[in-house]
């Protein structure tokens, strides 16, 4: 998930959303145009698939944060530039909410879970703990199993984790937070981990892993597979399945309704749905469609999911529980 800088949107009169760095030039008026929040890794893939199944020089892919391009979609709706949208799904349902800007896609394959007309789903991303093993021992720390263990004095300046007013990262633990201990525990057990985090509470959903990668903080929270990745790597990086459950967030593609012929659009994103989806599901290990399989190390022990849909009025409150800690 993209780095991302809290903003303000003037047509989502409340909604403090996230993230937000800048998109290409626009394409020749021929080509299909793609506007995507989604990592390097991901567009690659996407623009690999597309080339490889005869699209290439049929579409121009424009990187935006999260928060910008669900600024704009808010803003503008229908009259946005792009044709194809993969964004954070929470965001592409609430857009449709608002603005009722995207079209049907009759799609061949089906969720695993139950999904909307409007939107596939094209990756996941799952939170969880990981610590630099090391480091642990040096510092005679022990080893936490929960997000709550990390509250311990112990662990004081030597843990990071995301900011949520930045990083969509952020959600996962906080969801997590609030499910296991409800608002007003929760309130305390993340006042006690900004508390322990000090300087380490990092605006990019990265920037946990970087630092304790580098020894820099014992232990982090983050995404489960950059901590499995570093461990492949060789480095002293284990990663911890918490209790309180491991939230997951997906990333979907949608159709803009531009009211004229759509039909190279909606190749472009069911290419990306479906054929895409090999590699995304290499490089983003969450099932999302009947028959994938997930190798075991890739399966978190206590997955779990928010019991409402996730929506930009959702993500707002949660930024005011966490507001609400830190003061």
């Amino acid at each position: 998930m993209k780095k991302s800088t809290a903003m303000m949107l003037g047509t989502v009169s409340s909604a403090i959303v996230l993230a937000a760095c800048g998109g290409a030039e626009a394409g020749p008026a021929d080509q299909v145009i793609i506007y995507s929040n989604a990592d390097d890794e991901a567009v690659a893939i996407m623009e690999k698939t597309l080339d490889s199944k005869g699209y290439e020089g049929k579409y121009v892919i424009q990187s935006f944060g999260t928060s910008e391009l669900g600024g704009k979609m808010m803003a503008e709706g229908k009259d946005i530039e792009a044709d194809v949208i993969t964004m954070a799904s929470y965001f592409i349902e609430s857009a449709q909410q608002k603005q009722d800007m995207f079209v049907d896609l009759e799609a061949d394959v089906q969720p695993l879970e139950d999904g909307t007309t409007y939107a596939l789903p094209i990756l996941g991303n799952v939170g969880s703990i990981f610590v630099n093993t090391e480091l642990m021992k040096q510092k005679g720390l022990p080893m936490p199993k929960t997000i709550k263990d990390l509250t311990d004095p112990a662990f004081k300046n030597l843990i990071s984790f995301p900011n949520i007013m930045d990083s969509s990262t952020a959600w996962l633990l906080v969801q997590a937070i609030i499910n296991e201990y409800g608002e007003q525990e929760g309130k305390q057990v993340l006042a006690d981990l900004i508390k322990n985090a000090g300087p380490h509470i990092e605006s990019s959903g990265s920037g946990p892993i970087k630092k304790v990668k580098t020894g820099e903080v014992a232990a982090g929270f983050g995404l489960r597979i950059q901590a499995i990745n570093a461990k492949k790597e060789g480095l002293p990086i284990e990663y911890i399945d918490p209790t309180e459950g491991n939230f997951t967030l997906t990333e979907s593609v949608a159709v803009v309704d531009k009211e004229d012929d759509e039909k190279l659009a909606k190749e472009i994103a069911k290419v990306i749905a479906t054929e895409a989806r090999p590699d995304l599901l290499t490089q983003y290990p969450v099932a999302l469609y009947p028959k994938e399989e997930v190798q075991s190390e890739y399966i978190p022990a206590h997955l779990k999911k928010w019991d409402t849909t996730l929506t930009v009025d959702l993500l707002e409150q949660h930024q005011e529980f966490f507001k609400a800690a830190q003061q």
